[in-house]
């Protein structure tokens, strides 16, 4: 196995030498065994949603295609081999997914540099990268003896959360590299938890298919038109994507503070370590150092930590420039600049293939299939994450517990409970009132029986003042209007004579009549007054006795009321 395994990484390194045989980028990145089961994985799930089926993936029907897939790129099918069903869109779908991440896999690689007219000989045949994939190993292999596992509190084996964050390191590493590599941005986008699920993934998947743009670049452009753009350059307010501005942003921030390291740091080892720390802090950011997952992490950035130095420490002896032999080191412009960020490009480029060379894991499930409950991070299977969430009209089915239990409260008999009614009984709709149809003719029963009855007026009283038959004053007629003086004095009722106006005069304006034309009507179409005789009784009835006066008392009485 580590013969077949070194050869598969003189097979890459080969590549790295003459990449543009195969590819346009030189940052094109390399797709391991895992890598492959994954996207394989995504293809299925893709064309299982196209042909109404959900967008589900079977580990069994992966597996099964996974074993032909390998087969038929290396042309090692045997005539009347049975073909999975839809294997042709699958394959279709698997092919446009490597070219939109830019990467390439093994297979690809072993077909370019294996024809006879290639200038590079390769000591990998096809039938020992089907084992190498496969994980076909002989019995004469070195076996490592077994590793007993820690106890974690998350009731995880501490080696699975060790592969799950060298995962997640590499995939940083590889969108430093190659800002394509969608696969890459999937599995690091949401970790640490930064609110970004499957629902901000499929908004920005949507984006990227009508901009015709790799996801990152989509969710950078989106960021830098916020923060940078102007009126009229700012996406806007519709955009779906501004639901998640928080947490895009902090992936954002995060990358750019990763290439600001990779650009300013001139020596390559510091540079590795310095984001290796930077992706190490991000992760254990609110954990306790004796948390299992900390001691992963911390545990993974000191072995790749280790590892860049070594690869550093053999390019060293094998005398490399560092720079373009085409420019020499005399003429280049901003030597120092292009050469830290290139010399660390170099490093993880070599750090990453190394990855894609080591032997598949064996355990298929925990690869492709992640626990909701013991997700590291929010990092959930990219089957899940490229899943397309389901609108909740409220019409989803609910689970047979609570169905059985909603139809066991309806068959329940209900207890009529007297309602406690208080003082305030009025403001209680009556039950017969609730079940009258609103579009129904009312009939007898609901016409209102109590009735309030009109404020009736009282007549005018009649003072000493001699005016013409059939002319009222207006003092009279505002006490005619208000029945409430009607039973008061006289004197009372003139002291009151302010207020009564105001009322009568509101009163008069709230209903709309004139005063004018109440007071400047013509005599003869007023109400006609009682007869005379009628009208002198009343009078001697409400004047007082009169009594005889002294002479010269009138004129006395008439100067002290002046």
């Amino acid at each position: 196995m580590a013969a077949t395994q070194q050869s598969v990484l003189d097979l890459i390194k080969c590549f790295r030498r003459q990449w543009s045989l195969v590819c346009e980028c030189e940052r094109t990145t390399v797709c391991g065994a895992d890598d492959m089961l994954l996207i394989l994985q995504l293809a299925v799930a893709d064309t299982n949603k196209k042909n109404g089926n959900g967008y589900t993936a079977y580990l069994s029907d992966v597996l099964l295609i996974w074993k032909h897939l390998v087969k038929d790129k290396l042309e090692l099918i045997n005539d009347g081999h049975l073909i999975p069903k839809n294997y042709d869109s699958i394959r279709k779908t698997y092919d446009q997914l490597l070219k939109n991440s830019s990467t390439l896999d093994l297979i690809d690689l072993h077909k370019a540099f294996s024809k006879p007219e290639s200038s590079v000989a390769v000591n990998l045949s096809s039938d020992q990268l089907q084992n190498f994939l496969l994980g076909h190993h002989s019995e004469s292999a070195d076996r490592s003896p077994l590793a007993v596992s820690t106890p974690c509190k998350n009731s995880m084996d501490f080696f699975k959360i060790k592969d799950v964050v060298k995962r997640i390191f590499c995939s940083y590493l590889s969108l430093l590299v190659n800002t394509k590599n969608d696969i890459a941005l999937a599995q690091v986008i949401n970790c640490p938890e930064r609110g970004l699920g499957r629902e901000a993934f499929t908004d920005i998947k949507r984006a990227s298919k009508n901009k015709q743009l790799a996801l990152f670049l989509v969710v950078t452009s989106f960021i830098r038109a916020v923060e940078l753009g102007g009126k009229g350059y700012a996406p806007s307010e519709a955009d779906p994507l501004r639901k998640h501005i928080k947490g895009l942003s902090q992936f954002v921030h995060f990358i750019d503070r990763l290439e600001e390291i990779l650009g300013e740091t001139p020596s390559t080892r510091n540079a590795g370590e310095r984001i290796l720390s930077a992706i190490k802090m991000k992760l254990i950011k609110g954990r306790s150092s004796e948390d299992s997952v900390s001691e992963a992490v911390t545990e993974v950035a000191q072995e790749l930590d280790l590892r860049i130095k070594n690869l550093l420490n053999s390019i060293e002896m094998e005398s490399s420039t560092g720079i373009s032999p085409a420019r020499p080191k005399t003429h280049a412009i901003n030597r120092g600049t292009a050469l830290c960020g290139r010399e660390t490009i170099k490093t993880l480029l070599i750090l990453l293939d190394e990855e894609a060379a080591s032997p598949p894991s064996k355990n298929k499930a925990d690869l492709l299939c992640v626990d909701m409950d013991n997700a590291i991070f929010g990092a959930i299977s990219l089957v899940s994450l490229f899943r397309t969430p389901e609108q909740n009209n409220g019409s989803s089915p609910k689970s047979l517990t609570q169905r059985v239990q909603k139809c066991i409260d309806k068959k329940k008999p209900k207890l009529k409970q007297n309602l406690i009614r208080s003082q305030f009984s009025c403001t209680y709709k009556d039950e017969a009132a609730t079940q009258i149809k609103p579009f129904a003719f009312p009939s007898m029963s609901q016409v209102p029986t109590c009735i309030h009855p009109a404020p009736k007026i009282a007549p005018a009283l009649c003072s000493d003042d001699a005016t013409p038959t059939g002319v009222v004053s207006k003092e009279k007629m505002a006490l005619q209007i208000n029945s409430g003086n009607a039973d008061l004095p006289i004197g009372k009722a003139k002291a009151n004579k302010g207020t009564i106006r105001k009322s009568t005069k509101r009163k008069q304006f709230e209903n709309g009549e004139n005063q004018n034309d109440l007071y400047d009507e013509p005599s003869q179409k007023r109400t006609a007054p009682p007869n005379k005789s009628k009208e002198k009784a009343t009078k001697a009835k409400s004047k007082p006795a009169a009594k005889k006066q002294i002479a010269g008392q009138a004129k006395l009485t008439s100067f002290f009321r002046v």
